[in-house]
């Protein structure tokens, strides 16, 4: 970390020139893989470094619609359960009831330990497309679902993020 006011600038320039940055706590580079991440950090960590990954005028919800069918295909029945469940908790503190949310997207059940992967990919799309602040904040929640995002723009932010773990070791 530089020690002037002038070296700061001329540091901050220099990230500047050199592009777009994630630029996280240097607590994170304690990290060994996204794995010790998801693990280890905070809750409002992860929310803060999710909500400027998941944007949709980074990714539009035609790009995510893809990556998340293969992403919930991914990962455990366990963790998919847990996945709709906090989806399903956080849209009905919105007033959106479950059977409505089944009957709307046509998903095979509303009971998230007897819904198809399919169905949690088309809720986890509905709620990136409708309230993305609940899906930063489920992703928050079960970080296990980005490990299998494979878009370009978040491969490449978590690329960064990488970068950083390793960078300075």
């Amino acid at each position: 970390m530089p020690n002037t006011s002038d070296e700061y600038k001329n540091q901050v320039m220099k990230d500047l020139a050199e592009g777009n940055k994630e630029i996280l706590p240097e607590e994170s580079e304690n990290y060994q893989n996204f794995d010790d991440f998801a693990q280890r950090s905070s809750r409002e960590e992860r929310r803060n470094l999710f909500s400027d990954l998941f944007q949709k005028d980074r990714i539009t919800p035609a790009e995510m619609e893809p990556e998340l069918q293969k992403a919930v295909a991914g990962i455990h029945p366990n963790q998919r359960d847990d996945v709709a469940r906090e989806f399903f908790k956080h849209l009905k503190k919105r007033g959106l009831n479950e059977r409505a949310i089944e009957q709307q997207l046509g998903l095979s059940s509303h009971n998230p330990s007897r819904m198809t992967s399919d169905d949690v990919a088309k809720l986890a799309s509905f709620t990136y497309h409708s309230h993305p602040d609940i899906f930063q904040e489920v992703l928050a929640i079960q970080p296990a679902l980005v490990k299998f995002l494979s878009n370009p723009l978040v491969g490449a932010a978590l690329g960064a993020i990488a970068a950083k773990w390793f960078g300075r070791k």
